[in-house]
């Protein structure tokens, strides 16, 4: 049986490296990620698992850069280990920080195992307004939103 809270969203986002991580990383609210990928097309969908602390979902993303849609439907634990093993070969690590500013909350990921040392911040909107109009901190790095190489898609994939 499906737990009950399932949702649809337009997702809206930036992505950035980091020129350096922010003083006292350690100190924010931090939860390890496990995703993997179960189907991916060339058109920008794919369909993702996802383990955050307890939390256990599947993810359906349409498009990339920085407007997509995105579906999301908890699963139970039982779901979530039927369906794991087929991510064999398109799986990531990340621990996700979870910093906030203003109006608005930085994830900043810092991934593991393969791509130990690569370190992103992801910043969501509620609209393209907003998203627009937001000012890097002097931390940030480049912007990769459009960048593929960065998208988590394809570092599970490598």
């Amino acid at each position: 049986m499906m737990p009950s809270s399932d949702s649809f969203s337009t997702e809206i986002e930036r992505k950035f490296l980091l020129q350096r991580v922010p003083d006292n990383l350690e100190k924010y609210p931090r939860a390890e990620i496990e995703q993997g990928y179960l189907a991916i097309d060339s058109e920008g969908h794919h369909v993702r698992l996802r383990k955050k602390g307890d939390a256990l979902s599947l993810t359906y993303k349409r498009d990339h850069g920085r407007r997509r849609e995105e579906r999301e439907i908890r699963l139970t634990a039982d779901q979530f280990e039927a369906l794991w093993p087929a991510t064999v070969g398109r799986r990531l690590t990340k621990i996700r920080y979870d910093l906030p500013r203003g109006k608005r909350m930085i994830e900043i990921d810092v991934y593991r195992g393969v791509h130990e040392g690569l370190v992103v911040a992801e910043v969501e909107f509620p609209d393209e307004k907003s998203c627009a109009e937001f000012e890097a901190p002097d931390w940030f790095g480049a912007e990769v939103t459009s960048d593929q190489r960065y998208s988590n898609l394809k570092l599970a994939c490598e």
